[in-house]
Order: structure tokens, then C-alpha cells, then sequence
């Protein structure tokens, strides 16, 4: 069944990414339509999460942000069908970093990184930064349940010197790097729920206390690489800016969870600034404990 709903979907998955973006983003409007006005694709979650984040607001300001939310979300979905067969070009021109000289001095430095960033303005494009740099690129992510469509996943990571790897893959891959010298910039989209049992730290995030993934500043501190921050803004439709901050380049000075909480700091900061462009659909705050 997987084979096959690969091949149904992949041909019509293909045309719809050779389409050129105006094309694309009349889609994403038509999908906009069906999605929240027809279907009302987990508008509830959606809803509940932004109430929460959001007490002080008005039941007229939150729709407002979720109609908004939305549209993004719709435009996300074709820029990552895009993804199967855009241009370097294209992308480069479309996803920037205003700052990459901060990585050309840690490439200097012969020092890896710990990229982390929340789900917010885009994270789908970020793989083009190995164009700008010389670094080899991980990313960790959960494996889709379709082999086939995992499959495509990578081969489209891999077209720029980036490759995905699972949690259970990412000590030992990072180790291995490590003995062979071997520069690596690792992403971890960090602001996910984990699961219960395995929830070392809780912090309040947008005002509710939450359990917080840790992994990507335990990974930083025994491997003894730099972390920093990934602060994305939508400067329009289809236009992303991705600036680099908080470079800490000693994390074993800091106290354990001070980086963590840091970054989950600035993913907060970017929700107040603008919190359309934050992911809502998913159930962040499942796990929230009220005092």
C-alpha cells in the first residue's frame, strides 16, 4: 500500500512542484479555502493552543491571527512541494541569512554547530545554507511512516550536503563526525512536545508551564560545540529572512537548561512579534501543567 500510494501521489506531487510560484500560491489560496472553511483541518487545536498562549486577547483577535495562520500554513505546504524540484537559485534568492559571516568565523574556528529554531516562519527551506557554507549538514526529524515518501525527504535534503538523521541515529553519527575531524552544522526545530517519560525539564512557554526537548544542549555540551539560534522572519509571501543569534561558543559555562531555556525564549519572542507565522496546528501545550 505504501508503493502504491507513492506512485498515485508522487506524479501529481512533481506537476504541481514544476508550477511557477504564482501558480503555486493561487493554490495555496483555493487550499486555504478548503481547509478552513470547508474541512476545518484541526481548527479546534488550533483555536484551544492560541487561547492559551493568548488569554488577554479577544475572541475576534484570535480569529483574526487563526484566518491568518492559515493562509501561511496553506503556503508552506506548495513551498515544500516546491522543494522536489526548485532551483539553488531560486531558493538562495528566496531564503537568506543576512549574517552568515558568523559561520564563515566559526568555520574559521574548526568549530561545529548546534542550530536551533522553532516551527515558525519556515524551517523547510534552511537546507539551503549549506550552499553558503562549508560544513557538512544534519538535521534531525521524525521518519515518515511511508518508506517511499522518507525516501524523497532525503533525497531532496541530500541535493545540498544535508542529510536527515532520526533521534536514535544522531549520537552516533555526531560521534563519528567528531573522530574523523569532520566539521558538522546540526538543526534541531526543538519546540515540540516530548513525550512524558522521557521529560527531563519543564519551563513556562507563553506563559504555561511545558515540558521542553533538551537533546540539542546535552549534544552541544558533550560534543563541545557551538550553539546558537535561528530567528526566522516572513518578509513577504514566499520571501524568508533566517538570522543567526545567541552564539554561545563555551555551552559547558552555561547551567544546564540555560541554553535550552534561552532559545525557547526567543521562539516566544517571535510568536508575540508576530504569531500568525507560528505552527500552531500542532499540540504543543498537551502536556501543560497549570499552578
Amino acid at each position: 500500500m505504501q508503493l502504491l500510494a507513492y506512485i498515485i501521489l508522487y506524479p501529481f506531487l512533481w506537476f504541481i512542484s514544476i508550477l511557477p510560484f504564482r501558480i503555486l500560491y493561487i493554490i495555496s489560496d483555493f487550499t486555504f479555502f478548503l481547509i478552513y472553511n470547508i474541512f476545518g483541518y484541526r481548527k479546534k487545536v488550533v483555536t484551544n493552543n492560541m487561547k492559551l498562549a493568548f488569554p488577554e486577547k479577544t475572541e475576534q483577535e484570535i480569529a483574526s491571527i487563526r484566518k491568518k495562520f492559515y493562509h501561511h500554513f496553506c503556503d508552506m505546504l506548495v513551498e515544500s512541494i516546491k522543494s522536489i524540484t526548485v532551483s539553488e537559485k531560486e531558493i538562495m534568492k528566496r531564503y537568506t541569512f543576512p549574517n552568515v559571516d558568523e559561520i564563515h568565523q566559526l568555520e574559521k574556528e574548526n568549530r561545529s554547530i548546534v542550530l536551533m529554531m522553532g516551527h515558525y516562519g519556515s524551517w523547510e527551506w534552511i537546507f539551503i545554507l549549506q550552499k553558503h557554507v562549508n560544513y557538512l549538514g544534519y538535521a534531525v526529524y521524525k521518519k515518515l511512516s511511508n518508506k517511499y515518501f522518507d525516501r524523497l525527504v532525503k533525497r531532496i535534503r541530500a541535493r545540498y550536503n544535508s542529510y536527515l538523521i532520526t533521534t536514535k541515529e544522531t549520537v552516533p553519527t555526531l560521534i563519528k563526525a567528531k573522530r574523523n575531524k569532520e566539521l558538522t552544522f546540526n538543526g534541531f526545530v526543538f519546540d515540540q512536545s516530548p513525550k512524558l517519560d522521557k521529560a527531563m525539564h519543564w519551563q513556562k512557554f507563553m506563559g504555561v508551564k511545558v515540558p521542553v526537548h533538551v537533546g540539542a544542549e546535552i549534544l552541544a555540551k558533550r560534543l563541545d560545540m557551538v550553539t546558537l539560534f535561528l530567528k526566522v522572519k516572513k518578509v513577504k509571501r514566499g520571501y524568508y529572512e533566517a538570522t543567526f543569534t545567541d552564539i554561545i561558543r563555551n555551552p559547558k559555562e552555561y547551567k544546564d537548561f540555560d541554553i535550552t531555556d534561552l532559545s525557547l525564549q526567543r521562539v516566544e519572542e517571535q510568536i508575540r512579534e508576530a504569531p500568525e507565522f507560528y505552527l500552531w496546528t500542532h499540540k504543543r501545550w498537551k502536556h501543560a501543567k497549570f499552578d
